[in-house]
């Protein structure tokens, strides 16, 4: 292999951790080439909720199987499972219960906050790096209950706050209206989370990622990946659905839930899900909002980003086939105005996108068990922002054989 050969990095997929990943490799002096079928941004990235979220919050918990019936049977709650996939969600299912077990789950949480713990500073960095640190706001997060029932049924996520010592501050009374005048009246309790910020425009900000690592001497190519090879001598060989092959050092493999056909190809197969999450956009919402709310028992949230007022979340399991179904996106906004009762909905887009997600909620950051030289990034769910820079930095570090600052192990690939 040649020294060119040696020190470069393919970088597969280009949203918002691929480009990341990208741009800390070429940082420190790899040659990329990142790889999308797409142009960068334009996938999952394109719709997140702009929000760097530290409190990490496991998917299962010891109870969730007795919600998930009441769940699936609500037409406008949290979680819709299409009747036709519904089969095939079976083994993610038992393994997403599993991790809510109490002797799995406090390893979890441990594993989410590790990252978290990291993610505002290394966020921080690496916008002042790429010369956009205007892009983060300074407010924080206003998570919201509209009885003292739903507030008492979060109590596990300030059990979580404590524990980690994470700053927040329960408001109640006039003191909501106080910080977020347009709330309604009706909202029983706030709790607000300072440390959680929001990027004002998240499709922006991975374009300027990389555009930052292009000028820095990466390339873009744009072609869809089939498999990944060993190469003779050493290093990879990506092969992409053209029959065109490109060697390198080194191969990361950060495609969202497409990654999961490229861990099959490689005979590690990861149970990697979609899940659907919608949008949307509200560019005339008649209202300023000064912070970003979330709705825990409605699991949404809304966030001024992107111009204008963004309502999404929720999930719907339904695999990468099936056609959007924007009642969804429409329950949400219902959902919005009942809590912001001024919003709304004029000059709107709405938007469906796949989070990549694994069952027991924390990503995959790990090198190949199969093929060396081959590294994954994956399996972010919810929180592909929040954890993009950090993501970014133990990549390069791992590829580089730089030491990390956090325990690889409960994110490695061959933890199923």
């Amino acid at each position: 292999m040649s020294p060119e050969q040696n020190t470069s990095v393919i970088v597969v997929g280009a949203g918002i951790i691929g480009a990341s990943i990208a741009f800390a490799l070429q940082s420190r002096g790899r040659q990329v080439t990142l790889i999308d079928k797409g142009e960068p941004g334009r996938g999952t990235s394109f719709g997140n909720m702009a929000s760097i979220a530290l409190d990490f919050a496991a998917g299962s918990g010891p109870t969730t199987w007795k919600r998930i019936p009441r769940w699936l049977l609500d037409p406008e709650g949290p979680v819709w499972l299409r009747a036709s996939y519904a089969p095939k969600m079976i083994p993610w299912f038992l393994r997403f219960l599993a991790a809510g077990r109490p002797s799995r789950l406090r390893d979890i949480e441990d594993a989410g906050m590790s990252l978290s713990a990291h993610a505002l500073a290394d966020m921080r960095t690496m916008l002042q790096a790429i010369g956009a640190p205007e892009l983060i706001t300074d407010e924080g997060c206003l998570a919201i209950y509209e009885t003292e029932a739903e507030f008492a049924a979060d109590r596990g996520h300030l059990e979580l706050l404590r524990r980690y010592r994470l700053d927040h501050e329960v408001l109640s009374g006039s003191a909501i209206r106080d910080h977020e005048p347009t709330l309604s009246p009706g909202i029983a309790k706030a709790l607000l989370l300072p440390h959680n910020k929001s990027i004002r425009n998240p499709y922006q900000l991975v374009v300027k990622i990389a555009e930052a690592a292009q000028a820095l001497g990466a390339q873009f190519r744009s072609g869809a990946v089939r498999t990944v090879e060993k190469k003779p001598g050493g290093g990879v060989v990506v092969v992409l659905e053209n029959g065109e092959r490109l060697e390198a050092g080194a191969a990361v493999l950060a495609a969202g839930v497409h990654t999961r056909f490229l861990a099959d190809a490689l005979g590690e197969p990861i149970p990697l899900e979609t899940e659907r999450g919608y949008h949307t956009q509200i560019m005339k919402p008649g209202i300023a909002m000064r912070y970003a709310i979330i709705w825990p028992h409605r699991a949404f949230m809304v966030t001024p980003t992107a111009g204008g007022i963004r309502v999404g979340g929720n999930v719907e399991l339904a695999g990468l086939d099936a056609a959007p179904d924007y009642r969804r996106a429409r329950v949400l906004v219902r959902h919005a105005q009942r809590a912001l009762p001024g919003l709304k909905a004029e000059e709107t887009s709405e938007w469906m996108g796949h989070r990549p997600a694994l069952p027991d909620t924390i990503p995959i950051i790990s090198a190949s068990s199969k093929l060396p030289g081959v590294w994954y990034a994956t399996g972010h769910g919810h929180l592909g922002l929040t954890y993009s820079a950090t993501t970014a930095r133990l990549v390069a570090d791992m590829v580089t054989g730089a030491k990390t600052n956090v325990d690889m192990a409960p994110f490695r690939i061959d933890r199923y």
